[in-house]
């Protein structure tokens, strides 16, 4: 059995506990004894991090300090998996560079609250995204920076007139993996709510990629 870590908090639109509830289940029928934490002190634990094999974080709009940063990206560089959705990895911490270069990724912008777009399968080989195929959701666009040694599985396409960029549509990505030393990192940008994980292709690939982010 392996341990999986979830840490939650932060602003409570983005539903940290409802939402990580969701996956509970599915971690313990892969084989991981689950344990929760509410406080980024974790992050300062080097020992407990050790012995964790899967960190799963939804905590949006947070500060992390120093030592919780280093605490969090020298276990990731060590082995341990990191994986999350949505605001809970790119639309937190943005003042500390570390974790961003870390998860590889940075929230700016969504051109509507709510809009129906359509997910563009990169890799479908990939055991996070076998057999799922494109598939539209209902959720946020999310407009994001992004790191160039992201392995990119899914995108989504951006309307031209939707933010004001250009003429141009633009490529965003949708889900990514990516190595932090001997560590794994998964993100999908999709889950503002618990509506949008729970659509069956984006809580079939939010589950597998915490599975694959795990040592």
């Amino acid at each position: 059995m392996r341990n999986a870590l979830v840490v939650r908090g932060g602003w409570e639109g983005h539903v940290p506990v409802a939402a990580t509830e969701v996956f509970l289940p599915g971690l313990a029928a892969d084989g991981f004894a689950v344990e929760i934490a509410e406080d980024l002190d974790v992050y300062r634990d080097a020992d407990r991090l050790a012995r964790t094999d899967l960190i799963v974080q939804c905590w949006s709009q947070g500060t992390l300090t120093a030592e919780q940063a280093a605490g969090l990206t020298a276990a990731v560089h060590a082995g341990t998996g990191f994986a999350g959705w949505h605001g809970g990895i790119v639309g937190t911490f943005t003042g500390n560079t570390a974790y961003l270069r870390m998860v590889g990724g940075l929230f700016l912008f969504h051109p509507d609250e709510f809009l129906s777009y359509a997910v563009h399968v990169d890799q479908p080989e990939h055991p996070i995204m076998a057999g799922l195929g494109d598939f539209d959701v209902f959720s946020e666009q999310y407009w994001m920076l992004h790191d160039d040694r992201n392995d990119v599985l899914a995108h989504t396409v951006i309307a031209a007139d939707s933010a004001g960029q250009g003429a141009g549509a633009v490529t965003m990505p949708v889900v990514w993996t990516r190595r932090w030393g001997a560590g794994k990192v998964f993100f999908s940008a999709v889950g503002h709510r618990v509506e949008d994980l729970e659509a069956p292709a984006v809580r079939e690939l939010t589950r597998r990629g915490m599975a694959w982010a795990a040592r």
